[in-house]
């Protein structure tokens, strides 16, 4: 499927195949040091295990190495196979989990440098999100500040869980950089694994917890918009990557609803949830969990009420659809047209600006 117009995948992932590999040659002595005598290294996220079949489909695993980590295959995939004219990467990595904030901050750098020398560099089509240790908001605003000027960055990634919920105001001022240099906050399922993955314990199989992925995405919104972020930040837009879609209508009537019965309490709250969200927040459409039927995906498109909401991704290289075809089927023309070009532009401000 080759490109012939405009259409912005958001969200492939590139592999860091180990911090004593890939990263070693960006780190400054001290952290060269440490991962060597240390043998830091194997930090992928429990949320993607290189080895499960989800985290790579068959045919987009390297003969050797982690799926997503060889740029040409990688080019040949997104580009080539799927159609894309430009795509986001975004590095999902242990930098955004370990403990020591220090360490966190310098494989963070680390990426950002690695991601914009051998990546972005070498391929125009290619931008990126900035990865940033939330472990220490300071430390993040200094990643953010420090890859600014460079416009091929694109958004800021940050996990759907971590150590607290995203809307608090110990964040506010990470957020107020992102809104300086007009990058979105993408917040793509994984764990820091601080706490459970549900809301009441831990599950016993790796299933229970990818569905319950939705409900980290729906306390991020709510928190985002109840602790009034939109209202401080009017600039700020937040993609969720990897959540599903199919919960939003219900979850925004509910929040509707609440929201008249108890909105004494969050008084900056001027305007219904659901407009809010509709303004703000954004969602990459792979995968797809919509129905089965064009009617039914109608009536999902039609209950939540927008069309600037939906970003094309296809999440390459994991597992989310056979075939060549990243694009969910059923959706209407109309959308598809948007979330192709429009909605990635109005999204993500710096793509205009980016060379």
């Amino acid at each position: 499927m080759a490109a012939t117009a405009t259409r912005i995948d958001c969200d492939i992932h590139p592999a860091v195949e180990g911090t004593r590999t890939t990263l070693l040659p960006y780190l400054d002595d001290h952290w060269k040091e440490q991962v060597v005598s240390r043998a830091i290294d194997g930090l992928d996220l429990n949320s993607y295990p290189p080895n499960m079949p989800f985290c790579g489909r068959a045919d987009w695993r390297p003969a050797h190495g982690k799926p997503g980590s060889d740029l040409a295959m990688v080019q040949r995939g997104a580009f080539d196979q799927l159609g894309a004219s430009h795509a986001i990467c975004n590095v999902l990595y242990g930098a955004q989990a370990v403990f020591d904030p220090y360490m966190a901050a310098a494989f963070c750098k680390a990426i950002n440098d690695w991601i914009a020398a051998e990546w972005l560099a070498k391929d125009s089509r290619l931008r990126a999100s900035i990865v940033v240790p939330m472990q220490a908001p300071d430390l993040a605003i200094e990643e953010i500040e420090r890859r600014a000027g460079d416009h091929r960055f694109v958004s800021v990634l940050v996990l759907a869980q971590g150590d607290m919920l995203l809307g608090k105001r110990h964040f506010w001022p990470v957020w107020q950089a992102a809104e300086k240099h007009k990058l979105p906050i993408a917040i793509h399922a994984g764990s820091q694994y601080r706490g459970a993955p549900s809301s009441i314990g831990w599950p016993s199989y790796r299933y229970e917890y990818y569905l319950a992925e939705a409900q980290a995405f729906q306390a991020q919104i709510l928190s985002l918009v109840y602790e009034g972020v939109f209202g401080k930040f009017p600039g700020l837009k937040v993609v969720l990557m990897e959540s599903g879609v199919s919960w939003l209508p219900a979850f925004m009537w509910r929040a509707n609803k609440t929201w008249r019965g108890v909105r004494v309490e969050v008084p900056w709250v001027e305007r219904e949830p659901a407009a809010i969200i509709r303004d703000h927040i954004r969602f990459t459409m792979q995968p797809f969990d919509g129905p089965p039927d064009a009617a039914g995906v109608a009536d999902i498109i039609e209950q939540i009420g927008s069309d600037k909401m939906f970003l094309f991704a296809s999440d390459y290289p994991h597992w989310q659809f056979d075939g060549d075809d990243a694009m969910p089927p059923h959706l209407p023309a109309s959308i598809v047209s948007r979330m192709c070009a429009d909605n990635p532009l109005e999204t993500f401000p710096r793509l205009k600006l980016a060379a």
